[in-house]
């Protein structure tokens, strides 16, 4: 059945059904009273209609942007010193930190009950009282953390022994995960809205820090000879600052919204995110299980080359996300006023944007490998390929699960992804017992498009609604699958050919797409 809206969007989407359909008739049609509509108002309502779908368009556009450029800012810090952190720890070292971040990544997705992401809905649905959802909800996350806590410390060692932790690490697991739980509110309130200086603030003035404090401490630590403390160096550097500031963005979202407790609320957000718990921990699983498989069955020296390569893929994940993030309620409210075939032709142009980002960053992978981990990482040049068209693949499969998200098909979307994620497990487990570490880069882009092909489908057979077709899809992805892949061939000819490629490339992909992205943009700056 499909999802209800609420009062104010039934009210649009009826306004906006009956202006399209007003307009394709030539001649004025008759009203309830059986009088003529006059062609005056029928102009008054096609304004009113674009002059929402302006202020739409600029509030998306203006504050998207923002959005991206604060999530780079962040984000891509962390990238620029990649070299640093890479050169101050061992291939070991870098190993276990990359893991222990894909655990901590793992935990807060199970132990917050991902009601975070109710929060993308809720905005529609509570519209008079927001923050006081996002409030109570967040309360409920809190009290989900401790109980997950209380648990893991009965089973305590245990935990430290699946998870190759220590006592110091366990703590400050479960004080991140109480902290970034708020981060994640804030963050996803504010996108909804569509105002993102406070949470983009927060995010840079966290992250920033934690990084140049755990740098301080690694680079002390290697000076006054405690070389085997500097993986709680840099844990402690990176996240102490980090759980402080969501600490602070706790009270700060409980002040606002004013309610701890609220049980239509607790309700409303289990009954969305509950069903979301085994897609979301399926992702995470998907993402960071093969770091985890590598440092248990290879060694945490070839976890940390793979973590190396991954981080190239992280340019592309860091931006597709930062965009979609941006996107999503654009998206969202198109489809509310019925307009979801307007989205079709922008999202291919991002998709083709994205494919030929991915292309750069394979084709420069010598150059990358060399900057962020110096020549004893340079086996990873052989990984960049498939971990960037994996995900690529990942991206793609976005505009599906959004659509069943909206439709609060959410049990479904998890469908999808178990699935591809029970198959990642079974086929990188099997490939880096055979193969080595290596054989994970494929398996997990392999896994992606598994998974792309699942959302596509599911999206078409629940809600009946096709952003993007399914084959035009698959036919992008397989595109810019065989041509990163052609490009490892490159790898072995002198460094100026391949940049005279480079060259050749840009070119063409600028006589092709610019018509298109000129007129994108044109459609936006009209609307603003």
């Amino acid at each position: 059945m499909k999802h209800r809206l609420p009062r104010d969007a039934e009210r649009r989407q009826k306004q906006a059904t009956y202006w399209r359909k007003t307009r394709m008739s030539e001649q004025s049609e008759k009203n309830t009273r059986g009088q003529e509509i006059p062609a005056s108002m029928i102009q008054q309502g096609n304004k009113r209609k674009q002059n929402k779908n302006a202020s739409l368009n600029k509030m998306a556009f203006t504050s998207g942007f923002f959005f991206i450029l604060a999530q780079l800012l962040a984000r891509g810090f962390n990238f620029i010193v990649t070299p640093i952190y890479s050169r101050l720890l061992s291939e070991a070292q870098y190993g276990i930190v990359t893991t222990y971040e894909s655990w901590l990544l793992i935990a807060y997705t199970i132990m917050s009950l991902c009601l975070w992401r109710s929060v993308d809905v809720a905005k529609h649905d509570f519209p008079d009282d927001y923050n006081g959802y996002v409030s109570s909800v967040h309360t409920l996350s809190y009290i989900s953390i401790a109980i997950f806590f209380g648990i893991c410390m009965i089973f305590k060692k245990q935990v430290l022994a699946f998870c190759d932790m220590d006592d110091l690490m366990f703590y400050m697991m479960f004080l991140y995960v109480f902290t970034y739980t708020s981060m994640l509110y804030i963050q996803r309130r504010d996108k909804q809205v569509m105002r993102y200086k406070f949470s983009t603030a927060a995010t840079v003035l966290t992250i920033i820090p934690g990084t140049i404090l755990s740098i301080v401490l690694i680079y002390q630590g290697r000076v006054q000879g405690f070389i085997d403390q500097l993986v709680h160096r840099r844990i402690i550097g990176y996240y102490l600052p980090q759980i402080i500031g969501g600490a602070i963005i706790a009270i700060i979202l409980w002040w606002q919204g004013k309610k701890f407790v609220n049980l239509k609320y607790w309700k409303y957000g289990l009954k969305f995110s509950l069903p979301l718990i085994p897609e979301a921990l399926s992702v995470q699983i998907m993402n960071q299980s093969d770091r985890i498989l590598i440092g248990k069955i290879v060694g945490a020296t070839s976890a940390g080359i793979f973590s190396i390569a991954m981080t190239i893929s992280y340019v592309v994940w860091i931006l597709e996300d930062s965009v979609w993030n941006a996107w999503i309620p654009w998206l969202y409210e198109k489809i509310a006023r019925e307009e979801a075939d307007e989205v079709e032709k922008p999202w291919t142009i991002v998709m083709h944007m994205f494919g030929l980002l991915s292309w750069l960053l394979v084709v420069l992978a010598p150059e990358e490998i060399l900057i962020l981990g110096g020549a004893r990482y340079q086996d990873a040049v052989w990984l960049v390929a498939p971990l960037v068209t994996g995900t690529l693949f990942r991206f793609f499969s976005y505009s599906y699960s959004a659509v069943q998200n909206y439709y609060k098909r959410t049990q479904y979307v998890a469908m999808g992804t178990i699935g591809s994620m029970i198959f990642n497990l079974i086929i990188s487990y099997i490939g880096i017992t055979l193969f080595g570490y290596m054989a994970a880069a494929y398996m997990m882009a392999i896994s992606y498009f598994v998974l792309l092909l699942m959302q596509g489908i599911l999206e078409h057979k629940l809600t009946g609604m096709v952003i993007v077709p399914l084959k035009k899809t698959v036919k992008i992805a397989l595109i810019y699958l065989a041509v990163n892949l052609a490009t490892m061939g490159l790898y072995n000819v002198p460094w100026f050919i391949r940049y005279v490629v480079i060259l050749v490339v840009a070119l063409a992909a600028f006589k092709m797409f610019y018509p298109d992205m000129k007129a994108v943009l044109k459609m936006i700056k009209k609307k603003k």
